[in-house]
Order: C-alpha cells, then structure tokens, then sequence
C-alpha cells in the first residue's frame, strides 16, 4: 500500500469513527421505539381530521418523533446507571461509556426537548400541554425505578394527544377510548418484558410489581389486560368512525395477543413473556393504528 491508499484509508477510518461517535446520539433517543409513537401520534392526527392528510402532517409527525426522543433520551440518562448492573441493558450507549462522561448528552437532549415543546405550542396550547406533561411524567416515572402506573399513562398518551389536538382541540369518546387503549397496553408492553427479565431486573437491585410477584400471579393480571383491551377495541369500532376493516384487525389482533397471554399463564416461561413483549408492540399496536388510518381514509 502507497502512502497515498494509506492516508486514503486512514481518512475513511476517522470518517467512520466520526460518524459512528455521532450516532451514539441518536442511538440514545431509542430511535426505534419513538419512530413508533411518532407512527401512532401521527395516526391520531389522520384519525381526528376524518382521514384527511395534509402537509402539516409532517410538521406533526416530526414534532412527536423530537419530542418522543427526548423523553427516552432523559430517561436513559437518569437510568444510565442501573442499565449498566442489568445484562439486558449495559451495552446502551450510556452505560458501556461511548458517550463519556454521560453529562455530555444533556445540551443535546435539552435542545430536542425546548425544540420539540416549541413545535407543539405552535401547534396548538393544547398539544404544547400534552407534550410538557409527557416530558415530565416520563423523567419521573421511569419504568426502571418505580411503577407509578398513572404516571406511564400520561407519559405514554402524550404522542396521542399531541397528534389528536393538532387537528382537533377538543376532547369526545373516541380520544378518550384512544387513550384507554394506550393506557390498557401500557403494562402488557413494560411489564411482560420485566417478566421475561425478572432476574436481572432483581440482581440490579430492584423490587416492584411484578418483580416481587410470583410469576403464576402476575401473569394472571396481564390476562385480565388483555381482555380489557380486548373490549375496548372493539368499543372503537361502535363509538368511532370505523367501519369493517378496523373490526376484523382488532378482532384477530386481539384474540392473537389474548391467546399470547393465556400461553403465558399456562406456561410462566420468559420466552412466551419475551414473545407478548414483542407482539405487543408493532404487530398490535403499529398495526392497529394504521389500520384505523386505512379505514377511515378508505
């Protein structure tokens, strides 16, 4: 190799070093997870104006995505050292260091969250008060630390709420029943992968339901979850704008995720708590939302 093709190679290298370091900062905003309440706030959006999409969906849709990841971004900065005693979660950007000292991160995650509370209120006050209440509930209520149930609701309704008050700045049945929808989700998506991890979750030192339940127990509360939510699928469909394609999602859908929840009880094993874990996030939920946006766009 010539001096040239080394200094060549040598240039790609820190190219890829430059911008491997600069998607650690993304990676902190668990860009997956808030591209998934960015995908369900902007179907709120689709479903409060009747199916009509328009430009300022985009604006709404990034709005959502900027203020979901800095939520999870502060959340895994005040989480940074538990993460790094469970297995599940030491190689995340924070607790394996590649982001060090992790007081590095806080200017990034401050812009995104004045960006994304500026981009709200010009939405609308009242999408600006959904994402300010979302922002804070989700800092404290941290799913790692306490099981403050009210708490994950909020923080988990506000991308609804944003995309919901967008377009349509009151409160009826059906955002209600959207939120019922979330709210019902919620401890079927947190609490089965708590289970499928109860161990590590103990030996980094915490102890809240279900990790200090028996699992035959616990998992009989997330029966009952599923069933709930159950009906209120099907609620929508009667109080909505839905019409027959929305009903027979939400019917294989949830009689999928029920019979995921009756296999868990029968079996108390953490892969069939892994398995509802990752059902219950886009093959349910992703998939419920759009199908509500087809049929009321069709």
């Amino acid at each position: 190799m010539n001096v040239y093709d080394r200094a060549a190679n040598e240039s790609q290298i820190r190219e890829f070093s430059r911008i491997r370091y600069l998607w650690n900062y993304v990676e902190v905003l668990k860009p997956l997870p808030s591209l998934l309440l960015a995908f369900i706030g902007a179907g709120a959006a689709i479903i409060a104006g009747d199916g009509v999409i328009s430009p300022r969906l985009l604006l709404i849709t990034a709005t959502i995505f900027i203020a979901a990841g800095a939520a999870n971004g502060l959340t895994n900065y005040l989480d940074r050292e538990l993460d790094a005693r469970m297995a599940r979660t030491r190689n995340r950007v924070l607790p394996s260091r590649r982001i060090y000292p992790a007081q590095k991160v806080l200017p990034w995650l401050i812009s995104l969250i004045i960006a994304g509370l500026a981009l709200a209120l010009y939405l609308h006050p009242f999408a600006l008060f959904a994402d300010l209440f979302g922002t804070l509930t989700a800092a404290t209520w941290r799913k790692k630390v306490t099981c403050v149930y009210p708490q994950g609701v909020i923080a988990s309704c506000a991308p609804v709420l944003i995309g919901w008050f967008a377009v349509r700045p009151v409160f009826n049945p059906e955002i209600l029943l959207l939120c019922a929808l979330i709210a019902v989700w919620l401890p079927l998506h947190v609490w089965s992968v708590v289970i499928a991890h109860q161990e590590d979750y103990r030996q980094a030192g915490l102890n809240y339901f279900p990790i200090n339940y028996p699992v035959k127990k616990s998992v009989r509360v997330l029966m009952v979850f599923s069933l709930v939510l159950f009906v209120i699928s099907l609620s929508l469909f009667y109080t909505g704008s839905f019409g027959w394609l929305y009903l027979v999602a939400a019917v294989l859908l949830g009689i999928s995720l029920v019979f995921a929840c009756l296999r868990l009880v029968t079996t108390g094993a953490a892969k069939d708590a892994w398995k509802l874990y990752k059902l219950s996030t886009f093959p349910y939920l992703g998939i419920i939302f759009l199908v509500m946006c087809l049929d009321i766009w069709l």
